[in-house]
């Protein structure tokens, strides 16, 4: 197993004493190499705390380049950097805070064309699409190839988010076996919500990838930030599920 620098040591060294983590989950998050699709208002914060807690290697994947809409929650996106993609932007602030992670960036959304090949070189993958297109086509991915994925969502003041574990728990399809196909890529959100969820996002890659606590496979999480009502929802396999029965 790859071992930690002393400079890791030191950087890391708040949460190397958590109870069930220490130097052996730290080495877990070294090795370990995480996709995020979008580095949006949800990617974004799920990038820069991974990038934080020590991931070694992230794929990070989102088309097109920053604009002024963009500023109010895509907190790896700066007024300097408008008109230029999106990924070169998290790239260069991601290695601002860990010059010590390797980063792969793709100049484009998950589709059709690159799911696939995306979800192959990874270990977890951390869904942050705001269109159902791109979530469902990670989800069959990552049945098919056994990987996990943490699935998060925001509309308004309302977030949620589950765990996808292939062959153990109830996959997005289960979730929503009628997905509506005129969702829209913009719709209302302050980023304070999507930072929220997107820092419980991190952190269940960073449960999965060491081994830690509990994850929400089979349990959809749901928070109201409107009232701060969070509440846990069982969600069933589906035995005529498409993608995963």
């Amino acid at each position: 197993m790859t071992q930690l620098t002393d400079k890791e040591k030191a950087v890391y060294e708040w949460q190397l004493t958590v109870p069930g983590f220490g130097e052996e989950g730290q080495k877990k998050l070294k090795e370990a190499t995480v996709l995020i699709s979008r580095v949006g208002g949800l990617g974004s914060v799920v990038a820069y705390e991974l990038a934080a807690a020590g991931i070694g290697k992230m794929v990070l994947a989102h088309g097109g380049n920053v604009k002024p809409s963009d500023l109010n929650r895509q907190l790896l996106m700066t007024d300097s950097w408008l008109g230029k993609p999106r990924v070169d932007s998290a790239k260069r602030r991601l290695l601002e805070l860990n010059p010590r992670l390797e980063i792969e960036t793709v100049n484009a959304n998950v589709s059709e064309e690159n799911a696939a090949e995306l979800v192959s070189k990874v270990d977890v993958i951390v869904d942050c699409a705001p269109l159902f297109e791109e979530r469902f086509l990670m989800n069959r991915e990552a049945v098919k190839q056994k990987k996990p994925l943490v699935d998060c969502a925001m509309y308004e003041l309302e977030a949620q988010i589950m765990t996808i574990l292939p062959g153990q728990s109830a996959c997005l399809s289960c979730l929503y076996p009628d997905w509506p196909k005129a969702w829209k890529r913009e719709f209302p959100v302050f980023g304070a919500v999507s930072g929220a969820v997107a820092c419980l996002g991190a952190m269940e890659a960073i449960k999965v990838i060491a081994g830690l606590g509990e994850v929400l496979s089979g349990n959809l999480l749901s928070m109201d930030l409107r009232d701060m009502s969070f509440y846990k929802t069982k969600i069933n396999r589906r035995d005529n599920c498409p993608i995963c029965s």
